[in-house]
């Protein structure tokens, strides 16, 4: 089992320990709700070094970049990040992830934990351009800060204004990548660091924090916070066999390129698909969750839960599932099985409100 370089920090702050893609990781430490509430109303900080990073560099990274990603990745500029995924040959996502560009042909993709290595094999496996891809996962911490006063606490860390990092820009500085990402919903940026310089940021980023109810946020209120944004997770939402036109994610995919599947995805989007990514909301109390089967008027099975929660805002069930095509118009009104009883929802738009 894996540990980040913050392991002993969550000991010391009686975290709840879990294995999470073969690391020991924090799922809570107060409580879920009350970290969401915190992160939704002032700042929380994740540990989320679990993350790969894979660096992806030469005269023609871009060009193997283009050909393995969906997102189009040349109206990118020195500084900006894009979210993006890997598709495989079938038609599905290998991954989804965040690719940041440095300079022209230097950029780094930051993958899912439980993905880096089928992640890494895969793209060597396309690497016919011949650049230079280098693995450095276990060398980097990750530092996710975010809520409504996030930018207030980093402020008086760094001597350059924070306002000037545009939302999915980053800036390199005296060895960290500081970026205006996350994938909470609730603003906020995330840092980059040497696995040695960890310990010494989070517990500056505490000591700023004091003054703005920060605190410490495990990977259960990061769930939880996603799914209120309708935001996919890997594993759940989309893997190997969903397409991202399936999944509502068409935004990313660019068929103006080629890339691995795109024929597919070209045609998905002119012809349609079998099944769609709903969000939706229990009418009745009841919480859904992962697997649970989704019926139409006449209680038949049209599709499956792929998330769900207890929303800590909202206090109502959420999540989110594919339906069989002609279900998903906002407002149809559809049925949760929960165990032995059947529970009414309705399809709405996300963000969940």
């Amino acid at each position: 089992m894996k540990k980040t370089a913050l392991y002993e920090k969550h000991l010391e702050l009686n975290a709840k320990m879990i294995d999470f893609a073969g690391y020991l990781m924090p799922v809570q430490y107060e409580g879920v709700v009350a970290e969401h509430i915190s992160v939704k109303k002032d700042v929380g900080v994740f540990d989320v070094s679990h993350m790969g990073e894979f660096y992806i560099h030469g005269d023609k990274a871009e060009e193997f970049l283009q050909s393995v990603l969906s997102n189009d990745i040349s109206i990118l500029k020195n500084g900006q990040a894009q979210y993006n995924c890997i598709p495989n040959e079938s038609g599905g996502i290998v991954d989804d992830l965040i690719l940041y560009k440095f300079e022209t042909n230097r950029y780094m993709l930051v993958v899912n934990a439980s993905n880096i290595n089928k992640d890494w094999e895969f793209l060597a496996n396309k690497n016919v351009f011949g650049v230079q891809m280098i693995n450095v996962s276990d060398d980097y911490s990750l530092i996710s800060v975010q809520g409504p006063k996030s930018k207030n606490v980093l402020q008086s860390i760094f001597d350059f204004d924070l306002e000037s990092v545009g939302y999915y820009h980053f800036v390199f500085l005296d060895g960290l990548i500081i970026s205006n990402t996350g994938y909470t919903g609730c603003g906020g940026f995330e840092i980059y660091c040497k696995n040695e310089f960890a310990s010494d940021l989070w517990d500056k980023i505490f000591k700023a924090g004091k003054d703005y109810k920060i605190k410490p946020i495990g990977l259960a209120a990061r769930d939880t916070l996603r799914l209120e944004m309708g935001f996919c997770l890997y594993g759940n939402d989309i893997n190997d066999n969903t397409s991202p036109i399936e999944a509502g994610l068409s935004w990313i995919t660019k068929t103006n390129k080629i890339f691995t599947s795109s024929n597919i995805f070209k045609n998905q989007k002119e012809k349609g698909v079998n099944k769609k990514l709903i969000g939706f909301k229990m009418l009745e109390k009841s919480i859904p969750r992962k697997d649970y089967e989704i019926l139409n008027s006449d209680h038949k099975i049209i599709g499956i839960v792929t998330s769900g929660t207890m929303s800590p805002s909202l206090n109502f069930g959420i999540g989110l599932g594919y339906v069989k095509s002609g279900f998903e118009e906002i407002d149809t009104e559809i049925f949760i099985k929960i165990r032995k009883n059947i529970k009414k929802a309705i399809i709405v738009k996300t963000p969940f409100k």
